[in-house]
């Protein structure tokens, strides 16, 4: 058997980033899949052992129904990595001081860059035509935010001096939305969900010519609000029809997005599956909640394969919703080890 690092570089003698971020079919899908299963079972050993404690491997993974999901919680004990490249940076999950946190090991950002980059063209179109406005203050606050990463690559490739972080300089932020749409020009406003609500107590907005885009978490600054309830104080504190939603983590490099309605999609090389929450190994139908499962082919030096600790249901045309979150982080069924 070739090396590691041998072995990862035969893989990309067969395969470009292309192939992951130009897929399009199921078909294309499917099979990149797998042999994505495969590459990383040869080269990531947390995986490779946690693959071989379920009886799973090479030879009896024959479709994507069959690969094993990688608990998210592993990212904060292990460290998950597919190559033997040197890292380049390390995303890091928020969190207090006396919680453990989890730690994305990066070799390559392009992949990163090129997977928001895309899915930023293929919902949102061009992002020169858009102002781009952030109010992430609990991610500025600290360093290691995949998130911040994201957000200040597409302020800069919006290429408009207007675009721009905010802290909690509400007052200022409240001024250029109202100045800049009443101008007429399309602005994205990406907030942490605390921070949207704390803007919209302080003065309600008319907007018409605004994107609301909220990532979602209060950070321990609020207490947690149903999907709905959120949503509705959000359109009404801007007076806009919907809120959309980013749907991502420290460890992937890829997002889902909604439009409205909490209804995600995901880019062509991003898929959602549901598993039962009494039994991690079996996926349910579509319709069904349980634990979200997110197969991210961005992340092809990491793990591509996460059983997260969110709750959702696929709702068909590769759409779902996401609902909450576990009660018990020790979620049944999906530590099944510890390597």
């Amino acid at each position: 058997m070739l090396c590691r690092g041998g072995y990862f570089m035969y893989f990309w003698k067969m395969f470009s980033t292309s192939d992951i971020f130009e897929i399009s079919s199921k078909k294309e899908f499917e099979k990149l899949t797998l042999k994505v299963f495969r590459f990383q079972y040869d080269n990531n050993f947390v995986y490779q052992q946690f693959c071989n404690y379920l009886k799973k491997d090479k030879t009896n993974v024959k479709s994507i129904e069959d690969i094993p999901f990688l608990p998210i919680q592993f990212f904060k004990s292990h460290e998950i990595i597919s190559t033997t490249a040197p890292i380049k940076t390390t995303f890091t999950s928020s969190g207090t001081t006396s919680m453990s946190t989890s730690r994305h090991l990066v070799t390559d950002l392009s992949f990163y860059e090129e997977s928001y980059r895309l899915a930023f063209k293929q919902f949102y179109g061009n992002i020169e035509d858009y102002v781009v406005l952030a109010l992430l203050p609990s991610y500025l606050e600290r360093e290691g935010s995949s998130l911040i990463y994201m957000v200040d690559d597409l302020i800069q490739l919006s290429n408009n001096v207007e675009s721009g972080f905010y802290l909690n300089n509400y007052d200022e932020l409240i001024e250029k939305l109202i100045r800049l749409d009443n101008e007429g020009q399309n602005v994205i406003l990406i907030g942490v969900t605390y921070a949207l609500l704390d803007l919209v107590e302080k003065q309600k907005i008319n907007l018409k010519n605004t994107i609301i885009m909220e990532t979602g978490g209060m950070k321990g600054r609020r207490k947690e609000i149903i999907r709905e309830e959120l949503h509705k104080i959000l359109c009404d504190g801007f007076s806009v029809p919907v809120i959309h939603s980013e749907y991502g983590m420290t460890e992937l490099l890829s997002q889902a997005y909604s439009l409205g309605n909490g209804i995600f999609e995901c880019p062509t090389w991003m898929k959602i599956l549901i598993r039962d929450p009494e039994d991690a190994l079996t996926l349910l139908p579509d319709g069904k909640t349980g634990g979200v499962n997110v197969i991210d082919l961005a992340n092809i030096n990491s793990c591509s394969f996460i059983a997260t600790q969110d709750l959702g249901k696929i709702i068909g045309n590769n759409s779902f919703e996401i609902l909450g979150r576990f009660d018990n982080s020790d979620i049944r069924g999906c530590n099944l080890m510890v390597v």
